[in-house]
């Protein structure tokens, strides 16, 4: 990633701004690069980026309208630039206590957040905003279409992400079960501007693929500040190939035959459930070309009041291919369908094995948020609304054997367009005193979710239209809530902190229709319900540098638009249950933190228990033939509870800085009546360990040397835990990931970044196989 910053003082002519700022615009797409000092990240992690010249502290305590009683994690841009191999913003999460973003490769647009009491496919049990606006996708609770919308923040523009664990705060919807995460991005005090690039290259082999696999990033930042008003661009190209995201196989029949045309070609292993199966290709290898588009205004109207605009765009166009392990030897070409006989044993291979994982996606998508914000001597207020539009998401699938499918043929058109969602949000503090013996908090908040998924028939998937509908699934969702909560300093050492939230939900307008297996067009019985949550949270300082607190909080999680209604019948199919309960959680928290000016050190004992849980579950459905797909189900009552040890500290000797977490979990299933096998099995994607840590040494002033590891245990995909080999295609296994990153000023303009990403080449799987060993460069100029 090379950088390039310009910065002129304040006192520089505005024509000369303007026309420095118009000429760095015209560069961005020219230039390759980005940077910041290499710098010690502060104690606590919450060092803003440079470019603003602000240092936050530990000491430094920023007083929110939130004010969240709850845990924390946070990360910084110095510290994202000097530790991270990032390519994209979840990078920047990925060694945060407890925290695992799927992401499986770099422009992966289907990267859900685990938290540390709920897994991979429970994508709405956390909340993710940027700038207030919220990025979680909240039309679903799955690691596909309702994954966070990452994608319309990059890494330049980050001066600081904050964690929040629990749903400890009345100013959070019951989304909050897992973590908030609020990334807050830079406005510039005077002209700034940055160009940034850089390459990752993936060596990726297994079975019988194996590739080079590049990703490149090219992209910059502009901003300058005219008087009241403050402007911040910045614009993105990501241009990425990645790993097979899937395998073709086949169950190993038992006996040998001669039925079939002869190939060579195959590779035998297991599937999860411990049956033999046959390799027969790699499938789903993406090329996806990303273009981001992002422009933040602000305007001082008085000293206390200011405007700010957020807009975004977002480009996604990706095509994705296979690669056939099969050969005819008779004629040499690769084989994709039809009977055929392998290692002497006959196999009929349909038209949709290889063909039904090339497709093309090309999607438009927006984002708006406008708020306004008060303050003035005791009392800061803010109201806040955004708006994200799919104006543009269309898939288009083969289902035309292959090799005569990939130019053209029956297939399928799945189009998202209409999908997206609104809120609106109101929210105030008052002080009561200087000491702020009182801080009451309260607000008023609104969202609207739709769900739009249409899937057609095409004569030809490449450029035909839209032919028959074959699959509707469509709904809407409304949320009203007040809320409220005081944080009353009983005496300075001791604060305790009451609240609760209320919120009036409904379910309407819900479509199902499926062409097969047939499901006859219906219009789903709308829903509602009414629910209140309290909160409650006691903070003692037991010395200037020690403090315990006590949280408790109860928590409604809705079901989302797509447990509702949404049906998906390919890759694996999916039937929505327009029925399901919401689901309740009670969350406590007992924290001891230990804090100085070196850093941070928190232990947390953590209890939750959620009844009705929403859980997504893969077996047998109840259609003709029988079909094996995923649905929701409200499971009667699940239980986590464990400890976490995060730590932050720097200079722990002289130049060496550490950070890191351990965290144990017990999250299991108490209660299932429907599916009593899975009671006291561990929740799916919710492993007893996980572990970071993060070592940066600076042996000169200009250079920091990082090295940094990620473990988590066995993991399972299934409630039962029947999934019994982890190590395979739709398996989910234990990993242990070291990653390297070098940083060196070599002069005051010029900064040079190298990586490796999964360094040991741990070859793993979380149902996809995830990226090998890495190799990343970078480079930073500044003048």
């Amino acid at each position: 990633m090379l950088s390039i910053s310009l910065r002129q003082p304040p006192g520089l002519a505005a024509a000369r701004c303007r026309a420095a700022l118009l000429l760095t615009a015209t560069l961005i797409p020219l230039a390759p690069a980005v940077a910041a000092d290499v710098a010690a990240p502060s104690a606590d992690l919450a060092v803003v980026d440079t470019a603003d010249d602000i240092l936050i502290t530990a000491q430094r305590k920023v007083q929110t309208i939130e004010n969240a009683p709850a845990s924390r994690a946070s990360v910084d841009a110095t510290t994202i630039a000097t530790t991270i191999n990032a390519r994209n913003v979840e990078d920047t999460l990925k060694y945060l206590p407890s925290l695992v973003v799927r992401k499986r490769h770099i422009g992966d647009s289907q990267a859900p957040l685990a938290t540390r009491t709920s897994g991979l496919g429970a994508s709405a049990r956390s909340l993710i905003y940027a700038d207030g606006a919220i990025l979680s996708a909240l039309v679903g609770n799955n690691n596909t279409s309702a994954s966070p919308r990452w994608n319309l923040v990059s890494t330049e523009e980050i001066a600081r992400i904050d964690v929040l664990y629990g749903p400890f705060s009345a100013a959070y919807p019951g989304n909050s079960i897992g973590a908030v995460v609020n990334i807050t991005t830079r406005l510039p005090d005077a002209f700034e501007a940055t160009i940034d690039s850089g390459i990752t290259v993936q060596q990726f082999d297994l079975y019988g693929t194996h590739r080079s696999l590049p990703a490149y990033q090219i992209g910059g930042t502009a901003g300058d500040r005219f008087g009241p008003l403050a402007v911040f661009a910045s614009v993105d190209h990501v241009d990425s190939k990645a790993q097979p995201l899937g395998f073709a196989s086949a169950s190993k029949p038992t006996a040998t035959g001669t039925t079939g045309t002869p190939t060579t070609g195959g590779y035998d292993d297991l599937n999860r459930a411990g049956a033999p199966i046959r390799i027969f290709g790699a499938t789903a290898f993406e090329h996806q070309v990303q273009d981001r588009l992002k422009l933040k205004a602000a305007l001082d109207l008085n000293p206390g009041l200011r405007l700010t605009y957020v807009g975004s765009l977002f480009l996604n166009d990706t095509n994705a291919t296979v690669e056939s392990y099969l050969t005819n030897p008779a004629t040499g070409a690769p084989v994709y369908a039809g009977t055929i006989n392998n290692d002497g044993r006959a196999y009929t291979l349909a038209a949709s094995t290889f063909a039904g994982n090339v497709y093309h996606t090309d999607q438009r998508q927006w984002s708006h948020n406008l708020s306004l914000n008060g303050s003035g001597g005791r009392f800061d207020w803010q109201v806040i609304g955004t708006l994200y539009d799919v104006s543009k998401d269309e898939q288009r699938i083969a289902n035309t054997a292959l090799p005569a499918g990939a130019n053209g043929g029956a297939g399928f058109i799945t189009d998202l367009r209409g999908t997206g969602w609104k809120t609106l949000d109101a929210k105030g503090a008052w002080r009561s005193d200087a000491a702020a013996t009182h801080t009451i908090s309260f607000g008023a908040h609104a969202d609207w979710y739709e769900l739009d998924s249409n899937r057609y028939n095409t004569d030809n998937w490449v450029s035909g239209g839209e032919g028959s509908l074959n699959l509707v699934g469509s709904g809407k969702t409304r949320t009203l809530a007040l809320w409220a909560q005081e944080a009353w300093r009983i005496v300075p050492a001791l604060t305790l902190t009451v609240g609760g939230r209320y919120e009036w939900w409904r379910a309407y307008d819900g479509i199902n229709f499926s062409q097969s297996p047939l499901i006859a067009q219906v219009n789903q019985p709308g829903l509602s319900s009414d629910k209140f949550s309290p909160k409650a949270a006691l903070a003692y300082d037991i010395n200037p540098h020690l403090t315990a607190r006590l949280s408790f909080g109860q928590a409604w999680r809705f079901p989302t638009v797509g447990e509702l209604y949404q049906i998906v019948t390919t890759p694996i199919g999916s039937v929505p249950n327009p029925n399901l309960r919401p689901e309740r959680a009670r969350s406590g928290e007992l924290a001891l933190e230990q804090h100085d000016r070196h850093g941070t050190i928190r232990l947390s004992l953590f209890d939750e228990v959620i009844d009705d849980a929403l859980i997504s579950q893969t077996g047998p459905l109840a259609v003709t033939p029988v079909q094996v797909g995923t649905y929701v189900q409200n499971v009667d009552r699940t239980r986590a509870r464990g400890v976490e040890l995060a730590v932050a500290r720097t200079d722990v000797v002289p130049r060496v800085d550490i950070q890191g977490s351990v965290t144990y979990a017990d999250a299991i299933t108490s209660k299932d009546r429907v599916f009593p096998a899975a009671v006291g099995k561990l929740l799916p994607s919710v492993p007893h360990w996980k572990a970071t840590m993060v070592g940066t040494w600076r042996p000169a002033e200009r250079v920091a040397l990082t090295a940094a590891a990620r473990y988590a245990s066995r993991n399972y995909g299934s409630l039962d835990n029947s999934d019994i080999v982890g190590n395979t295609y739709q398996g989910f296994y234990k990993y242990f990931v070291v990653d390297l990153r070098a940083v060196v000023k070599a002069t005051d303009r010029l900064q040079i970044g190298v990586g490796i990403d999964n360094v040991n080449n741990d070859k793993y799987f979380l149902f996809h196989p995830f990226p090998q060993r890495s190799f990343a460069a970078d480079a930073k100029v500044t003048f």
